[in-house]
């Protein structure tokens, strides 16, 4: 079993390498110019990375980061921009319309060979402790759908000619990209932190954030990460630079309805908490409250001793005393 976890962490980061060192031969291709060949030494974290995980973790994950997954994204993600910014200068001043054709294969094939090595890549990275293969298979669909997304974001703005007239606009999507990639290494979306003992008796926002981590790490990713920022971007383009067409409209309406369904999520989970911290409380002053005497008596329980099966009691004023005045053992 050893020996195929290490396994599994040796090939993923491999490929990981591999498809790294295709984006940069890319770069130097269109480029024209093999400085740009310093860009591999980028993978150089990836091999520490390795050698670090197979000593001290024994090539199995860790929990809540994959450092593979984020040292792998540092190692493409600047190839994909440069080529994105050569096919935008290109666009100008190309006449050999093949070329162009085939410059733009190359650089889709290569976002969606990335997109998909992330996926598989995760897969077939050994788990930690901190995730089980069930939130595994979890992530791994969530990844698909946000994956697909993704592609479709970047393909449709960038291949605007609108959009590639723009150098600044150009630039302000890949960053939206590269910051929508920030996801993939983390596994918070499909694990819920075991709450204590302790935080059912705390107040609502630690209550809050403790029982449905999870879910508002879905939310935020969803609000701050992906569909929020996405929005934005196809409403600048359909309202600043008049850029509307029917698949852009659509995913506009597709990112809108998911961020309001997700901030009414976000809304329900907090009135169920309420909800649950009001009946708790209503509980405890319950327990508090003694059941033979009603509350509105204003006599304290403590001021009873015994009772009878009609529910009296006898004040302790009311026995006799001896001698040294201290009451009678009944």
């Amino acid at each position: 079993m050893e020996g195929l976890v290490l396994l599994n962490a040796l090939a993923t980061r491999l490929l990981f390498v591999l498809h790294s060192l295709v984006g940069v031969w890319r770069v130097t291709e269109v480029k024209k110019e093999p400085w740009y060949w310093l860009l591999a030494l980028l993978n150089l974290l990836l091999f520490l990375e390795t050698a670090l995980t197979l000593k001290f973790k024994r090539g199995r994950g860790y929990k809540w980061f994959s450092p593979a997954i984020f040292l792998y994204l540092i190692s493409i993600v600047p190839s994909l921009w440069l080529l994105e910014m050569h096919h935008e200068t290109q666009a100008k001043v190309f006449v050999n319309n093949l070329s162009t054709v085939c410059e733009k294969v190359w650089t889709l094939g290569l976002h969606q060979t990335f997109l998909l090595m992330l996926i598989i890549g995760r897969w077939l990275l050994p788990i930690g402790g901190g995730i089980t293969r069930d939130q595994l298979s979890q992530l791994l669909l969530m990844f698909v759908g946000t994956a697909a997304d993704i592609l479709e974001f970047t393909s449709e703005t960038l291949e605007e000619e609108n959009v590639r007239n723009s150098p600044a606009l150009v630039y302000a999507i890949l960053v939206i990209w590269t910051w929508s990639m920030l996801q993939f290494p983390l596994d918070l979306a499909v694990q819920h932190v075991v709450c204590p003992v302790s935080m059912a008796t705390r107040g609502f926002p630690s209550r809050f954030f403790c029982q449905y981590s999870a879910d508002l790490w879905n939310i935020g990713i969803s609000v701050f990460i992906q569909d929020g920022p996405f929005l934005v971007v196809r409403l600048i383009l359909m309202t600043y630079f008049k850029v509307i067409n029917q698949m852009l409209v659509f995913f506009a309406a597709k990112n809108f309805l998911v961020v309001v369904l997700q901030l009414y999520r976000l809304v329900v989970l907090a009135l169920v908490v309420h909800a649950s911290l009001r009946s708790q409380q209503e509980r405890l002053k319950g327990e508090h409250r003694c059941p033979g005497v009603p509350a509105e008596s204003g006599v304290s329980p403590g001021a009873w001793a015994g009772g009878s099966k009609e529910g009296l009691a006898i004040p302790l004023q009311a026995l006799p005393v001896t001698s040294d005045d201290s009451p009678l053992t009944p």
